[in-house]
């Protein structure tokens, strides 16, 4: 049986260990100087060189060579018998394995043995964080000061769950994601010492699959050189699932002409071939991101030929920052969805749809005001007629008995308009029945600037136009309180202002309850309110 390559291409000696020269550093330093720790926890992702780096210090710490900057040598026979796994010194636990506290007990008892071949003995404990807590407890203080023969090397990939009084009695080293070219580089080596040819972009794309773990990308690599054949661009998509980059150009160009035929072909082109739909989603977010970062003048940072950094500065200019960053979202939504989907096309045709049709609103100024509607004279019977005065409010068509008629004529029916008269001091050219008519375009438009004021905006209904400022009547006090804050208010002022050219301050009203809404005068137990509960508008109010 051959033996996998991740395996056979494992680094033996310190300068073979790839992208994480902070830490190889730290370690040759230590082995150089005789200071190595008793304790050393190794956190990051997986595949990034812990358990490989764990074993060379394990190899270095009971190397034979004399000089200590040379060590591991891997010429010794302790080093030899570390390579080929029966070096009695080194304990591998695996702690998924061994969670509970007895296992931890045994390992304290075992530790005051002395080395049965080495100087040390080394513990590597791979997957630390899978302790239960009582295993932990057992741990702690022989972690804390084990016999001077006993090294600890813990490793995991979630960090945050290892307590804390583990973390303080170790020496931490994070591991970073492996950079694309370095994994290029190493996986081309792999090629050449195997006798195997593979084409550069088919390593790039299995570089940029492995996500920062050279341990992945070399399993892909080991998948496809299984097939006998050279590695081509075309073999690594097939067998990966991704699609060729022009389907992504395509599908991103039809976002840009808002052209849904053209997006939806994309999709199901990718689709039709074999194409994995969270990989494809993957692939146009990342395509998307480059867009955003030459958006942002940031393109050093893409790493593609130049003839394809020029197609994608052309297509950037027709994008502003906030689509893109909407596209961004929405197609990495559609990766996440598409692992438990039913449908695998969906989550891809919805963020399409999204992208086609959040584009934000244009300005009141460019957008011809929609006249008001006159009103009937007289009301149906189905209509609610909020616009009667409430018994406890006076009726504006006649004085009160025991007051002097106002100076100011007033109307004895209602004006043609549906705003209030003059909508109360509001700002020139924006009326009340304008506001609510718009107010879905508006919710729209608030998507951009804060999905979250958006959400809240949704829940709310324009109530009137009052002192000169915008009433919006919300169903709760807790969606009020929500609404009610400095930034909110903020940009709803600025999204009214740059729809309706007008600066119109905005107030929070609880105005579908039972108590009515104080700031409207409205009476809980009247029939205004009854109507807005049944979702009237106040159209005319003195």
């Amino acid at each position: 049986m051959s033996q996998a390559l991740y395996r056979k291409w494992r680094p033996r000696l310190w300068d073979k260990v790839v992208g994480q020269e902070h830490i190889v550093q730290t370690f040759k330093n230590a082995i150089r100087t005789e200071r190595v720790g008793h304790a050393y926890l190794l956190a990051g992702p997986r595949g990034t060189g812990k358990t490989t780096t764990a074993r060379l210090l394990a190899k270095a710490v009971n190397c034979l060579a004399e000089d200590p900057a040379v060590r591991p040598c891997d010429q010794c026979a302790h080093c030899k018998a570390v390579n080929e796994g029966h070096f009695l010194d080194l304990i591998e636990i695996d702690a998924a394995s061994n969670t509970s506290v007895d296992d931890m007990r045994d390992l304290r008892d075992k530790i005051n043995f002395s080395p049965s071949q080495g100087r040390y003995k080394v513990y590597i404990i791979d997957e630390v964080h899978m302790l239960s807590t009582a295993a932990f407890n057992a741990l702690l203080k022989t972690l804390e000061e084990p016999p001077a023969h006993a090294i600890f090397i813990l490793a995991t990939t979630e960090v945050h769950k290892i307590p804390a009084t583990v973390l303080s009695r170790c020496q931490r080293h994070e591991f970073r994601r492996i950079p694309v070219p370095d994994i290029v580089a190493q996986l081309q080596d792999i090629v050449d010492g195997e006798g195997f040819t593979a084409e550069k972009e088919a390593l790039t794309l299995i570089a940029r699959q492995s996500t920062g773990a050279m341990r992945d990308a070399i399993s892909l690599l080991d998948q496809l050189a299984s097939t006998g054949e050279g590695i081509t661009l075309a073999n690594a998509q097939q067998v990966l699932g991704t699609a060729t980059s022009q389907v992504v150009v395509d599908l991103v160009g039809a976002i840009q002409s808002k052209d849904s035929q053209a997006g939806l072909n994309a999709i199901h082109q990718a689709l039709d071939a074999g194409t994995d739909p969270r990989q494809f989603a993957r692939q146009v977010v990342d395509y998307l991101r480059g867009l955003l970062l030459i958006r942002l003048n940031n393109a050093d940072l893409l790493d593609v030929t130049q003839e394809m950094r020029a197609h994608m500065a052309a297509q950037a200019a027709h994008f502003d920052s906030a689509e893109l960053v909407e596209a961004v979202r929405q197609f990495n939504t559609a990766a996440t969805e598409a692992r438990t989907g039913w449908q695998p096309a969906l989550p891809l045709e919805l963020a399409l749809a999204e992208c086609l049709h959040t584009a934000p609103q244009p300005a009141a100024a460019s957008r011809p005001v929609v006249p008001a509607q006159p009103e009937p004279a007289r009301p149906t019977p189905s209509q609610p007629t909020p616009a009667r005065p409430s018994p406890s409010q006076p009726d504006p068509a006649r004085p009160a008995p025991s007051q002097p008629t106002p100076a100011q004529p007033t109307p004895s029916r209602p004006t043609p308009s549906r705003s209030a008269p003059a909508d109360e001091a509001a700002p020139a050219g924006v009326s009340l029945h304008v506001i609510v008519q718009q107010w879905k375009a508006f919710c729209q438009a608030m998507r951009v600037k804060s999905p979250a004021v958006q959400g809240l905006l949704n829940s709310c209904r324009p109530l009137a136009i009052k002192d000169g400022r915008l009433v919006l009547g919300f169903a709760s006090e807790v969606l009020r309180t929500k609404m009610d804050t400095p930034e909110n208010i903020g940009v709803t002022q600025q999204l009214l202002l740059e729809m309706f050219s007008a600066d119109l301050p905005v107030s929070c009203v609880v105005a579908n309850t039972k108590g009515g809404s104080a700031e409207l005068d409205v009476d809980g137990d009247g029939m205004v309110n009854t109507a807005l509960n049944l979702g009237g508008q106040i159209v005319h109010k003195e």
